[in-house]
């Protein structure tokens, strides 16, 4: 089997244009313009295995966020069942600063969270919508914009 004969073209080694070009310019353009100071309005954690495992690794997260300097509340809206009191007093979390609220009557688990990031008295809504469509992120984001708050979702799985 004979194979046609291609000319041969020079091609540079994978990282020679890369490393031909200076990096100070670049360098200096990541340390120049840094993460934003303001954190994202809405974060997403997804947790997947046993619930009392996804429980283990959540509880850290929740712990720092009930000892935070802020005024405001740490709220969890609609939380797994295994999250009672009893859990965050073994999780070492500040109960004193933790509001459990439960969808009442027609209100949804969204409404709710909504609402508790639109009041503001909450540094952290966290929630555990699932799914999570995109009109529902979205409202999330603008209720915590208004209220100077933070969302969490959880998605357990």
């Amino acid at each position: 089997m004979q194979f046609p004969h291609t000319p041969q073209h020079t091609q540079l080694p994978l990282f020679e244009a890369f490393m031909a070009q200076p990096l100070v310019p670049v360098l200096k353009e990541v340390i120049e313009s840094p993460w934003g100071v303001e954190p994202e309005a809405f974060s997403e954690l997804s947790l997947r295995g046993a619930a009392g495992n996804c429980l283990n690794l959540l509880a850290p997260i929740l712990r720092e966020l009930s000892q935070d300097q802020d005024a405001r509340w740490l709220t969890l809206i609609a939380p797994p069942a295994s999250v009672t009191q009893a859990w965050l007093r073994d999780a070492g979390l500040n109960r004193e600063r933790i509001l459990l609220l439960q969808p009442r009557g027609t209100q949804s688990a969204q409404q709710l969270t909504c609402e508790a990031l639109r009041l503001g008295r909450s540094h952290t809504v966290v929630s555990w919508l699932n799914p999570l469509t995109a009109t529902a992120r979205q409202q999330l984001i603008s209720a915590a914009r208004i209220g100077d708050a933070q969302s969490l979702n959880i998605r357990l799985g």
